[in-house]
C-alpha cells in the first residue's frame, strides 16, 4: 500500500457496509445493494451507495459524541462523577466542561472518525452515482456533495480544518480558515439546483442546503479566524438574510404551536423542522438524547420496566438564572411554555396518583425539585387497586440509596453534594421513546438539526449584525415566541432587542439541541466563566485532533498538523 492510500485508510476509512440504514422519501434503503453485487437494479444501487451517506449521523448525534461537544462544554450542560461511581470515565466529563480537553478523548476522537468517515462515505457515493443510469442518481449525487459539504462545516467548527477530496485512491487536501468556508460554499451552491424541494427531512433538500449556507455566512468570521475577534461583514450577513428569506418564502415550513411536539416520537411529520437525522421506528434509531439527563430511578414506559434514565448531565445554575432573570419575579414555568410541560399531577397530600398505563407521559422540559412517577418494586410496577399505574414518590432506589429523594436541585457542580444523584436541575427535551425497551435504543423521535426557529433567529441575528436593524430583528424573534399557541403560558412578546437578548433568546429556544458551543463562540462567550468553568484560552475554541489521526498521519511530513494549544 503506498503513502497517500495507506493515510486515507487512517484518516478517511472506506465505506463500511451493515451499519445501518436510512429513510429516503418512505422507503427504507438497503445499503447491502452496493455496485457489482449483481442482485441490484441501479435505482436500488443508487439508494444503496447514499444510504451509508446519511447512516453516520445517528452516530454522530449520540449523547456522547456530538452532544458532549456542543453542550457539555458549554454553559448550558455539566455532567459531574454522579455519586463518585458513575460518569466518571476517567475525568473526559469533567475536562470537557471545564475546557482541559485532550488528545485521548474518547468521546472527540468518535466525533473525529465518524466525520471523516462521513466525508469518505460521500466520496465513494460521489464516484459511484454517476455511472448509474437511473434518474435518481443525479439528485443522489447532489445530496452526496451536499453532506461533503455538511461533514466538512462540522469538521472546522469543530477541529478548524476541512478535507477536500475527489477520488478514493488520492490523498486529502487539508484546508482551514478562508480557504474551507469557500470551498464548502462552492459545493452547496454547486449542487443547489439539482436538490430537491421535495423530500423529507431527513435527507438534504434544496431548503436544507439553504439553512446550511446561512448557517456557514452566519460563522464565517468565526471560521476565517478561530483565535481572534469575530469580525461580520455585510457581505456574510447579506447571505445569510438571503437564504433565510428563500426558506421563508417557500412556505413549506411552519412554527409547530406546541414546543415539544418538535421532539415527540412522531415529529417526522412536524412541519417546522427542515432538517434531522431520520429515526422511524424500523431505522433501529437510538433513545440516548431522552435518557441521558433522567434519573436512574425515573421509569418513563409502563409497560417497560428496564427503561430508565442514567443520571447524567444537568443544566448548570448560570444557565437556569437567564431564565429566571428574565422572567422575575414570575416563575419561568409560569411565563414560558417552552421551559416546562405538565403531562401528570399527584394528589398533594397523599403524593400519589392513579394513571392509566396508555395515559402514563413524564413531565418535559426542565424538570426541578422532586420527582414522581412509576416505582419499580422486586421488578415489578406498582398499581393502584383499580390497575392503573401507581405513581408515587421517587428515590434513588437503583442507586441502592432509597434514603435518598429524587428531589433535582439547582446547585450542580463538582462538591460532593453538587455531584450527588439529584443534584442538577434536568433536562428532558425529547420525549422518551414509546418503544425503547432499555431507555437506550428503538428510539422513534428525528433528532432535530435545523428548524423553522433557528431560521428565524439567524435572520435575526443578521439584522443585528447587518445595520442594526432591531426592530427588524424583534419581529422576527417575537414571531417565534409568541408561536408557542397550543397551551398557556404563551411567551409574551419582547419590547427591545439588541445582540445579548438574541443570545439570550437562542439559549430559550434551542436548548440542548447541540448548538450552544458553537452560538457561545460567535457571540464572545466562551472564555466566559461558568459553574466550574474559568479557563479562558482561546485555543479551547477548538477541539485538539485525537493522537491516533496524528499517529495514523505519521508517515506523511507535516500532513496532519495538532491544533493549537495541545
Amino acid at each position: 500500500m503506498n503513502k497517500k492510500n495507506k493515510l486515507f485508510g487512517i484518516l478517511m476509512a472506506t465505506l463500511l457496509l451493515g451499519t445501518g440504514c436510512t429513510k429516503l422519501d418512505e422507503k427504507v434503503l438497503d445499503e447491502s445493494l452496493t455496485p457489482g453485487s449483481g442482485t441490484a437494479t441501479d435505482l436500488e444501487t443508487a439508494e444503496g451507495v447514499i444510504a451509508p451517506v446519511y447512516a453516520q449521523l445517528p452516530d454522530l448525534f449520540l449523547h456522547t459524541r456530538y452532544f458532549t461537544l456542543q453542550e457539555i462544554s458549554s454553559d448550558e450542560a455539566i455532567l459531574p462523577y454522579r455519586g463518585g461511581t458513575d460518569w466518571g470515565d476517567n475525568g473526559i466529563y469533567i475536562a470537557m466542561h471545564t475546557h482541559n480537553f485532550t488528545t485521548s478523548d474518547a468521546n472527540i476522537r468518535g466525533v473525529w472518525n465518524l466525520l471523516t468517515q462521513g466525508v469518505s462515505r460521500t466520496v465513494t457515493a460521489i464516484n459511484t452515482l454517476p455511472t448509474l443510469n437511473d434518474p435518481s442518481a443525479k439528485t443522489f449525487l447532489a445530496e452526496a456533495r451536499a453532506m461533503r459539504a455538511y461533514y466538512n462545516m462540522l469538521l472546522l467548527d469543530l477541529f478548524g480544518m476541512s478535507f477536500v477530496k475527489e477520488n478514493g485512491g488520492e490523498l486529502s487536501k487539508i484546508i482551514r480558515g478562508n480557504d474551507a468556508v469557500e470551498y464548502i460554499k462552492s459545493e452547496l451552491l454547486a449542487v443547489e439546483p439539482d436538490l430537491s424541494s421535495d423530500v423529507t427531512h431527513g435527507r438534504m433538500s434544496k431548503q436544507a442546503a439553504w439553512g446550511i449556507l446561512a448557517r456557514l455566512h452566519l460563522n464565517a468570521a468565526v471560521y476565517r479566524d478561530i483565535y481572534g475577534t469575530p469580525s461580520f461583514t455585510n457581505e456574510d450577513m447579506d447571505k445569510v438574510l438571503e437564504y433565510c428569506d428563500k426558506i421563508i418564502a417557500s412556505n413549506k415550513y411552519q412554527f409547530s404551536p406546541e414546543y415539544f411536539d418538535l421532539f415527540d416520537d412522531d415529529n417526522d411529520t412536524n412541519k417546522e423542522i427542515i432538517f434531522a437525522v431520520d429515526q422511524r421506528a424500523e431505522l433501529n434509531g437510538h433513545n440516548r438524547l431522552a435518557y441521558f439527563s433522567l434519573s436512574g430511578d425515573q421509569f418513563p414506559l409502563p409497560q417497560y420496566t428496564g427503561a430508565n434514565g442514567t443520571d447524567g448531565p444537568a443544566i448548570t445554575s448560570d444557565f437556569y438564572r437567564t431564565w429566571v432573570n428574565a422572567y422575575a419575579p414570575a416563575d419561568p414555568a409560569a411565563a414560558d411554555a417552552r421551559f416546562y410541560k405538565q403531562n401528570f399531577t399527584v394528589d398533594p397530600v397523599t403524593e400519589e396518583a392513579c394513571i392509566p398505563a396508555a395515559n402514563f407521559h413524564i413531565n418535559r422540559g426542565i424538570l426541578r425539585g422532586q420527582q414522581y412517577g412509576l416505582k419499580r418494586v422486586s421488578g415489578v410496577f406498582q398499581k393502584c387497586p383499580n390497575g392503573d399505574m401507581k405513581v408515587s414518590k421517587l428515590f434513588h432506589d437503583t442507586r441502592n440509596r432509597g434514603d435518598l429523594a429524587v428531589n433535582f436541585t439547582e446547585q450542580v457542580d463538582y462538591t460532593t453534594a453538587g455531584s450527588n444523584y439529584p443534584s442538577g436541575f434536568r433536562v428532558s427535551k425529547y420525549e422518551f421513546s414509546r418503544k425503547s425497551v432499555s431507555g437506550r435504543n428503538f428510539g422513534e423521535a428525528n433528532i432535530v438539526i435545523l428548524r423553522l426557529a433557528d431560521v428565524y433567529l439567524m435572520r435575526a441575528e443578521a439584522k443585528l449584525r447587518r445595520n442594526n436593524d432591531a426592530a427588524g430583528a424583534l419581529a422576527d424573534v417575537n414571531l417565534v415566541r409568541t408561536s408557542r399557541t397550543a397551551r398557556t403560558p404563551v411567551p409574551a412578546a419582547l419590547t427591545s432587542m439588541n445582540l445579548e437578548t438574541l443570545y439570550r433568546e437562542r439559549g430559550f429556544e434551542l436548548y440542548w439541541e447541540m448548538v450552544r458551543r458553537t452560538d457561545m463562540i460567535r457571540f464572545g462567550k466562551y472564555e466566559g466563566t461558568w459553574t466550574e468553568k474559568n479557563n479562558s484560552n482561546p485555543e479551547r475554541r477548538l477541539f485538539p485532533i485525537p493522537q491516533t489521526a496524528i499517529d495514523g498521519a505519521s508517515n506523511v511530513k507535516d500532513y496532519l498538523v495538532q491544533n493549537k494549544g495541545y
